[in-house]
């Protein structure tokens, strides 16, 4: 049993699967009404031209293909893990219900996968793709992840989500309806966000039925919006120090039972402008290991129900 001050994803893999998980992020060759001029053409302002998929593997191969080069890149590090399928790249309920369903019903068929995680926008949630899920979700695990990034309005407007914060609860909403477990994705140091607006967006989170959270720090990449925004120097990327303390809020405030399923990210080194920092990941998780200990944080210690 880990030995962490919060509900950590490894952990709770393993009451799921009984062993150790590995998640094989794909590009299922989707695009996103932020791309295509349903929303907009750029996508949000932080995103790259890989549609938040950067790791994933190569679209230009099938899913199974996919599979089975995650499967050889992990099988070097875990003996036998779980596999959960991970459609990553992009808006991955943004397709016609039998194209969705051919591929993920593929990427169940392989071997070793007994999960699939779907991220996707919360205006791609049509009544037709709520079946697909729910049907799916009677035969397998499944997660659908969520962007909300930020709960404030005006924040959202000016990083062009495309959507208001009354969507993303109503998706959230009509997704607890058939059980299907949600993890929200958010983002730390968004361009005119603060500590008390990254805490509004916690206590939006805790007052919904989500069984997950992903804290993500703002990445600054060379393809997308936001570095011009960096070049011409009116935003400044949120220091190591920042960040550490900021996360150790957000723990401290969330609800004891949401897993956390993550606490940094992964920057593309030959595309990250800023934070350099964010590159030594390990670095950066057992520093935060240590404030949590030294400042005796713990999840949920400065939770308030609503």
């Amino acid at each position: 049993m880990e030995n962490k001050p919060y509900r950590s994803l490894n952990e709770y893999y393993r009451e799921i699967f009984g062993r150790k998980t590995a998640k094989i992020s794909l590009d299922g060759g989707f695009t996103c009404p932020n791309r295509d001029g349903t929303r907009g053409t750029r996508g949000c302002l932080f995103c790259s031209s890989g549609g938040s998929g950067d790791f994933a593997e190569n679209a230009a191969l099938s899913i199974t293909q996919q599979i089975e080069r995650g499967k050889a890149q992990t099988a070097e590090k875990w003996k036998d893990p779980a596999y959960v399928a991970y459609f990553q790249a992009f808006t991955n309920t943004y397709a016609p219900v039998a194209e969705l369903r051919r591929k993920y019903e593929e990427a169940l068929a392989c071997p070793g996968v007994e999960g699939i995680s779907i991220a996707t926008r919360a205006d791609c949630l049509p009544e037709d793709v709520l079946d697909l899920l729910a049907e799916l979700n009677g035969k397998t695990k499944l997660w659908v992840e969520l962007g909300l990034q930020t709960a404030d309005e005006e924040s959202a407007r000016r990083i062009r989500r495309g959507y208001p914060l009354s969507v993303f609860e109503q998706a959230v909403y009509a997704l607890a309806e058939r059980n299907i477990p949600v993890v929200v994705h958010v983002i730390l140091g968004l361009p005119g966000e603060t500590r008390e607006t990254v805490l509004r967006t916690i206590d939006c989170v805790n007052r919904l039925p989500i069984e997950g959270i992903k804290l993500q720090l703002l990445h600054v990449l060379s393809d997308s919006d936001l570095a011009e925004i960096y070049k011409a120097g009116t935003y400044t990327p949120l220091t190591k120090e920042e960040y550490i303390a900021l996360v150790g809020d957000c723990i401290a405030h969330l609800r004891e039972d949401i897993v956390i399923h993550r606490l940094t990210g992964d920057g593309d080194k030959n595309t990250l402008l800023a934070p350099l920092w964010s590159l030594r990941k390990r670095d950066v998780l057992n520093t935060l290991h240590k404030y949590l200990k030294d400042n005796q944080i713990r999840q949920g210690i400065k939770y308030k129900s609503f």
